[in-house]
């Protein structure tokens, strides 16, 4: 009997990849998600990345089982004609549906539980040591623990961004906008906007915004062109202010990463009061007064000025940790130009992510994803079965020949600074003229 199937080709499906036109394709069949795109909970970026193209890969990353009853809403009614998968793929998605067969991704553990008493216990501390303690050895100590909360709060807020943490999707926005917001003065908003579209173009130098630092940093020589990024619709122009702080950018690395905390800061501040559409953005804006109404009173309440630039500088430096343990992860991977390909996901995934190895009882420090690989490969899974799931991954990239990248966290520091000293040193070369620029690039950048 004759296929009665109505098929496009991949070059026609290609054509479809604009905000006003915007098709994928998942196992062969053919979607059309340009209004849906408008409404989607990961916001447009990611559709957009992978407009044009087969989705199936990364569908089955970022979604649940439920989520596949809702696709013939958006069918076409054409199939892709000449879909294959490869081998790689195959065995992806049949790992992904043995987790799944094991619930995996249901059983959360109470990992954020815990973390919340934690949070609670170092908050009602440093509090107390403010307000109670004469010593500003002890308000030193306090702004120290400070910082660990915000980073305890970080993976929380985290988390909570990938899959439902608590018990409902209320709770699980309560415990959002309690550790992002209202604790750690970050909007989830702009996390969600930039997180998405980082992990789906993971360390693509034009769409994903975690490499995108200018003009404090370059993982490579070909942000030295001046290109345009996808994501913040902008040239990033490499001028002579930028050539000048690249140079040093080894050097300077951990200094900035002390204050990176201010970047984060000012990036809530200007989506949040930009034109952009952010969900519950009046939700969002209220968590950020609340934490700049306590934390400045908290700081007010030290009895002097150098007391009160030492707790702050203790705060920012400590949670500067994490900022370090993100470069980690991708900094020193492999990097490529363009958008996103959804038929070598996997791929992309393992060639740009760096675990790092640790022993069990350091998973609390990492927040789970010191198994950077497994994070990006399942970022739905919660973090206590990442340990569990290292060797079947790394199995896999071993069968297909793929990149399975770990290092200690020494060795990854050491990558991570080895990467930007040869971007310096090529930046260095002032042998290539550079256009000037305005130094805006500096407040409008983020990391």
């Amino acid at each position: 009997m004759a296929d009665s199937r109505r098929y496009i080709s991949q070059t026609e499906l290609q054509s479809h990849n604009k905000p006003g036109d915007l098709w994928i394709s998942i196992q062969g069949k053919i979607y059309d998600v340009t209004q849906w795109s408008l409404h989607h909970p990961g916001g447009p970026v990611p559709l957009l990345n992978l407009g044009g193209q087969d989705a199936t890969d990364a569908f089955l990353a970022y979604h649940p089982g439920i989520a596949w009853q809702y696709l013939d809403n958006f069918f076409t009614g054409y199939y892709l004609q000449d879909y294959s998968v490869s081998e790689v793929s195959k065995d992806y998605r049949k790992l992904a549906t043995e987790f799944s067969k094991m619930g995996l991704f249901e059983k959360k553990g109470h990992v954020t539980c815990i973390l919340l008493c934690i949070i609670a216990l170092l908050f009602s501390i440093s509090v107390y040591g403010v307000l109670f303690c004469d010593s500003p050895w002890v308000h030193l100590g306090c702004g120290g623990l400070m910082g660990f909360l915000w980073i305890q709060s970080g993976w929380i807020g985290h988390d909570s961004g990938h899959y439902v943490v608590m018990t409902n999707q209320k709770i699980n926005r309560f415990a959002q906008l309690l550790s992002g917001n209202c604790l750690a003065g970050i909007s989830m908003g702009w996390w969600k906007w930039t997180h998405n579209a980082h992990h789906i173009a993971c360390n693509s130098l034009d769409f994903d915004p975690d490499l995108q630092h200018m003009p404090f940093f370059t993982v490579s020589s070909k942000f030295f062109n001046s290109i345009t990024s996808a994501f913040y619709g902008r040239k990033m122009n490499f001028d002579s202010f930028t050539r000048f702080l690249v140079s040093y950018q080894h050097w300077t690395f951990y200094p900035v990463m002390c204050f990176a905390r201010i970047n984060l800061f000012a990036q809530s501040f200007l989506l949040l009061f930009s034109k952009r559409k952010v969900p519950n953005k009046g939700q969002e804006i209220l968590g950020i007064l609340v934490f700049w109404t306590w934390y400045p009173l908290l700081v007010s309440c030290l009895p002097n000025w150098y007391e009160r630039v030492m707790f702050v500088v203790a705060s920012f430096a400590v949670t500067g940790i994490q900022h370090v343990q993100f470069c980690l992860n991708h900094f020193s991977s492999s990097v490529y130009m363009g958008p996103p390909s959804g038929n070598n996901w996997f791929e992309k995934q393992t060639d740009g992510t760096l675990n790092i190895s640790c022993s069990s009882w350091m998973d609390w420090f990492y927040g789970g994803l010191q198994f950077q690989v497994e994070h990006h490969l399942f970022p739905r899974l919660p973090r206590c079965h990442l340990r569990k799931i290292s060797p079947l991954v790394k199995e896999l990239c071993k069968k297909h020949n793929l990149a399975y990248n770990c290092a200690s966290f020494w060795k990854a520091n050491a990558m991570t600074i080895e990467t930007l000293r040869s971007a310096a040193l090529q930046a260095r070369d002032l042998t290539n003229s550079v256009p000037k620029n305005l130094v805006w690039e500096a407040v409008n950048t983020h990391g």
